[in-house]
């Protein structure tokens, strides 16, 4: 049992996946050092909150139409290549940042730039990124390949603000931005070795609406792949409730500073469960397990609208945050699993762009709800429909329970 809880590194084996791996643990990094750096920027160029909320804004956009579009072209061209461009895309993106960082006076406009050109190059390249891991693993290792990436993420969102804040009160904000640029030129190396990876059936299809057209058709028919996403869009609406962060901080806690560990605790326990994943890669019971995760996810999040202090409230989101990371590595294990090569693109693109809004329409919710009866309301009951939620949907979609695979070899 302790063997199945320790973290598989087999992908690593594979010359490819380890480069890709390392260079994106990297990125990640930079990533995260990058969104502070600029959210802080913006406050410190206007005062205003609200610019920094409309920093989301310009990342939405994208995320939910380039991922679709971008899915479609990684599964007609090489995704190699398709990559190459995405990576080279952040780095003009960044780049203005530190353009704009190194002025006299930077300006406030090139941060929404930059925040929009990055965005867009990732969300086109998203597709072809995660759908060129199964030719670089192998299908039996899947779920340990996604929980390796999964864990790097969650190190990511642990480690990159607190890093970003050592840099900002420090060297200040130039250095962050050059530091975030300068990652993305290690993931362009690393896709740069890769050799080409062109889809299966990739040539017969070119990128068109009649093609992402198909894409969707393919998950209508997919009950288990429509069913996941399902679940996922309902824990996400009805159990998300950070935009009350603030409030339980300052009115609950009665501490400003305490919105950190908040946000840092969900990120915590999914660092937790990568780090223990290996029984992932054993999990025969996919399905199930996804609505398990999704319905512990609704509950923690309910007990913890009901929490008396601090340390209870962050054990709870711990809890949470663990639900959802295991939630999250076996989807992506199923859908890569459950496609075709040839449609992967299309499908990874339609299901980042649910997972990208979700949580958007979820923290409006909650707001909205909060401000009509308060927040312990909106929280306890968001996290009971989501309970109630997942067990509607896994009786309207049975074949999602019943979903079956063979575990991957020891």
């Amino acid at each position: 049992m302790l063997r199945k809880l320790a973290l598989d590194w087999s992908p690593l084996r594979s010359p490819n996946f380890r480069r890709l791996w390392l260079a994106q643990t990297a990125s990640f990094l930079g990533s995260e050092i990058g969104l502070v750096t600029v959210s802080y920027q913006v406050y410190q160029l206007t005062g205003s909150s609200l610019y920094v909320g409309l920093l989301s804004l310009a990342q939405l956009v994208p995320m939910l139409t380039l991922t679709i579009v971008g899915g479609a072209y990684a599964d007609a061209f090489d995704r190699r290549r398709l990559m190459l461009l995405q990576q080279a895309g952040m780095i003009v993106g960044t780049s203005f940042t530190i353009v704009n960082a190194a002025l006299p006076h930077p300006r406030l406009w090139p941060c929404f730039v930059a925040m929009l050109l990055a965005s867009a190059a990732y969300a086109f390249g998203v597709g072809a990124q995660n759908a060129l891991i199964p030719r670089i693993v192998g299908d039996d290792q899947l779920a340990a390949a996604n929980n390796l990436l999964g864990l790097i993420g969650s190190l990511g969102a642990v480690v990159g603000p607190a890093a970003a804040g050592a840099l900002l009160g420090t060297v200040g904000v130039l250095p962050a931005y050059i530091v975030d640029t300068a990652t993305f030129f290690v993931t362009l190396v690393a896709v740069w070795l890769l050799p080409p990876l062109l889809p299966e059936g990739g040539d017969d299809e070119r990128p068109s609406f009649r093609s992402i057209v198909d894409g969707f058709g393919f998950l209508r028919r997919s009950r288990v792949i429509l069913g996941f996403m399902l679940v996922d869009t309902n824990a996400m609406i009805f159990g998300m409730p950070t935009a009350l962060f603030p409030a339980l901080a300052v009115h609950r806690f009665h501490h400003a500073a305490y919105l950190g560990y908040l946000f840092a605790a969900t990120s915590a326990g999914a660092l937790a469960v990568s780090a223990l994943g290996g029984w992932m890669g054993h999990v025969r019971r996919q399905g199930l397990v996804v609505v398990i995760a999704a319905a512990v996810w609704g509950g923690a999040i309910a007990a913890f609208g009901l929490a008396p202090d601090l340390a209870v409230s962050m054990a709870l989101l711990a809890v949470a945050g663990g639900a959802d990371q295991i939630s999250a590595i076996l989807r992506g294990t199923m859908l890569l699993e459950l496609t075709p090569d040839s449609l992967r693109g299309r499908l990874i693109g339609i299901e980042f762009a649910q997972v990208t809004s979700a949580p958007s329409l979820g923290n409006l919710e909650a707001g909205a709800l909060a401000s009509l009866t308060s927040v312990r309301t909106a929280i306890v009951s968001g996290g009971f429909a989501c309970v109630v939620g997942c067990a509607v949907i896994a009786a309207a979609f049975p074949a999602l329970i019943r979903q079956r695979r063979e575990p991957a070899s020891a």
